[in-house]
C-alpha cells in the first residue's frame, strides 16, 4: 500500500471534514463579511485565487477576457494557445503515477481501452472568467439566495450563480445549472451516436436558446419561475428532419415541472410533449443516456441526496480548441470507444466532488452519480454514474473551453460513455459546420418561443 503524499494528506484531511456537509437543504447566506473575500483572496465565482503548493496550479489572475486575432463571433473558435504542448501524457500503462488525481470514470476508461486511449496532460491555464455584471450580481447573489421546497428550487438571486460559498451539495449543482452560457444563443451541432466498432449515426439540430435568468437588468421576480427557453428543430438525417421541439425550463421543477411541446410534420399538428425529465431516455441517443445527463447534468436534483465532498486537484479537459477545430473531420475525431485523443487537452485544476445518492423514495436508473465540477466556472468536467448494483456503469466528459467573446467556460463538446455497452455518444459536434454558436444576436421577444410558433420555425 502506498503512503500518501503531504498533499494527498491534506487532502484526504479535508475530504474527511466535508462528508459531514450532507446536502440537508438547509442553507443559509453568507454573511457580509463572508461575501466580502469574493474579488480578494476568492475569485468573483468562489473559487480559491492562490495556486496550489507546488504551483502546477497558478494563480488565477483574471482569466482569459479577449479574443484572440482572427476571431468572428458565430464562427470557429480560433485556439488562444497554438504553441502548448503536452507536458506528459497518461496512460494505462503509468495509470498509478498519476491515479491519485484522476477520476474513478478515467480510470475505467484507461483500463477500458489501455491501447488506445490516453490524456494528453498541458500547463494549467486558469482561463475562466465572466463579464463584470455577472461578478456584480454573484456578490449580491452570496448574501440574499437561498433554497426552496428542500433545496429543489432557489430564490432571490439572479444573473449569477447563486451560491458562490456552497454550504452543501445542492447548492453547488444548482451552480451548475444556473452557471453564465450568455443571455441568448443561436448554432448549428451536431450529435453522433457511436457504436463498438466505431461506425456512428450522425444527426444535425438548428438550436437557439435565451436565458431568461441572464438578461441584463432584470430580476428574481421577473422570472415567474422561467429560468431558460429553449427551441430545437432536426435538420438532418431525412427521416427526423422538420421534427421541432420548445421547451420552457422552470427553476422549480417540483413545484411547476418543466414544460415541453414538439412538432412532428407529418402529423401537421403542435402537440405537449410528455414528461422530459430525470431518467426518461434520450430520443437521439440509442437509449445510451437520460434526459438528465445532457449538459453533464440538468433539470431538478429532487431525486437524489446531495454531499459535498470537499476539493480536489485533478486532469480535467480544459481549454479544448483543437477538438472543435474545422481543420479536423469526424472521421478523424470519432474513434472506436473514444474520441482521438490526439485532439483532447488535460489540464491539473481543483474540482468540487458531490455526490448524489437515489433516495429510497425515488426512482432512477442511477442510484448514484459523483460530479467534479470546475471550482472556477462551475461547470461539471466530469461525471461518474453508477447503476442500481452499485457499479460505475457510464462516465460523462465535458471538453471545457472558454468562448472568450462572452466570456465563459463551457464544454465546447461532451462525451457520454457506456463502459458496459463500449459504445457512447457525442454532443455539441461542429468540426463540418461553416457557422457555430453565436452569442452576438440580438435578444429576441418572448414571442419567438410560443408554442404557436413552433410549427413555422420547425418546417422553414
Amino acid at each position: 500500500m502506498r503512503t500518501p503524499t503531504t498533499a494527498g494528506r491534506r487532502g484526504l484531511l479535508a475530504l474527511a471534514t466535508l462528508l459531514t456537509l450532507a446536502c440537508s437543504a438547509v442553507s443559509a447566506a453568507a454573511t457580509e463579511q463572508q461575501a466580502a473575500r469574493l474579488g480578494v483572496d476568492l475569485t468573483p465565482l468562489g473559487a480559491e485565487k492562490a495556486g496550489n503548493a507546488d504551483g502546477s496550479i497558478p494563480s488565477w489572475d483574471g482569466g482569459l477576457t479577449q479574443p484572440p486575432a482572427g476571431f468572428t463571433p458565430g464562427r470557429h473558435y480560433p485556439d488562444p494557445f497554438p504553441d502548448d504542448k503536452p507536458l506528459f501524457t497518461i496512460t494505462a500503462q503509468n495509470l498509478e503515477q498519476y491515479r491519485e488525481r484522476l477520476t474513478p470514470g478515467q480510470i475505467a476508461l484507461l483500463q477500458a481501452y489501455p491501447a488506445t486511449l490516453n490524456y494528453p496532460v498541458y500547463q494549467t491555464r486558469r482561463t475562466a472568467a465572466a463579464p463584470q455584471w455577472v461578478y456584480d450580481n454573484i456578490r449580491r447573489n452570496a448574501t440574499s439566495a437561498r433554497l426552496l421546497n428542500e433545496g429543489n428550487g432557489f430564490a432571490d438571486a439572479y444573473g449569477g450563480i447563486p451560491f458562490p460559498m456552497p454550504a452543501n451539495g445542492v447548492e453547488a449543482v444548482w451552480n451548475h445549472i444556473a452557471r453564465y452560457r450568455g443571455t441568448h444563443l443561436k448554432r448549428v451541432v451536431a450529435e453522433a451516436t457511436v457504436q463498438a466498432n466505431g461506425t456512428y449515426a450522425l444527426s444535425r439540430h438548428d438550436q437557439q436558446v435565451l436565458f431568461k435568468y441572464y438578461i441584463p437588468g432584470g430580476s428574481y421576480s421577473g422570472l415567474k419561475n422561467i429560468m431558460f427557453y429553449y427551441f430545437g428543430a432536426a435538420l438532418s438525417p431525412a427521416r427526423i428532419a422538420g421534427q421541432a421541439s420548445l421547451l420552457y425550463e422552470t427553476l422549480d421543477q417540483v413545484a411547476e415541472p418543466r414544460m415541453a411541446w414538439g412538432y412532428v410534420p407529418g402529423m401537421r399538428r403542435v402537440r405537449r410533449a410528455p414528461t422530459l425529465s430525470h431518467d426518461t431516455p434520450d430520443s437521439g441517443s440509442d437509449a445510451l443516456l437520460t434526459v438528465d445527463d445532457r449538459d453533464m447534468f440538468n433539470g431538478s436534483p429532487d431525486r437524489y441526496d446531495w454531499k459535498l465532498l470537499g476539493k480536489r486537484e485533478i486532469y480535467i479537459p480544459y481549454n479544448n480548441y483543437q477538438i472543435s477545430s474545422p481543420k479536423l473531420r469526424y472521421a478523424e475525431l470519432i474513434q472506436p470507444g473514444h474520441l482521438n485523443p490526439e485532439h483532447t487537452r488535460f489540464e491539473l485544476h481543483r474540482v468540487w466532488v458531490v455526490e448524489g445518492t437515489l433516495k429510497s423514495s425515488a426512482r432512477h436508473i442511477y442510484s448514484k452519480r459523483t460530479f467534479y465540477i470546475d471550482e472556477d466556472s462551475w461547470q461539471i468536467a466530469l461525471a461518474d454514474r453508477y447503476d442500481g448494483r452499485g457499479e460505475l456503469w457510464r462516465v460523462s466528459i465535458g471538453y471545457l473551453s472558454n468562448f472568450y467573446d462572452l466570456p465563459t467556460i463551457w464544454s465546447s463538446l461532451d462525451a457520454f460513455h457506456d463502459l458496459q455497452a463500449r459504445r457512447y455518444v457525442v454532443h455539441k459536434l461542429e468540426n463540418e459546420e461553416k457557422a457555430t454558436i453565436d452569442f452576438s444576436q440580438p435578444i429576441p421577444s418572448d414571442d419567438l418561443f410560443k408554442p404557436a410558433a413552433l410549427q413555422r420555425r420547425g418546417t422553414r
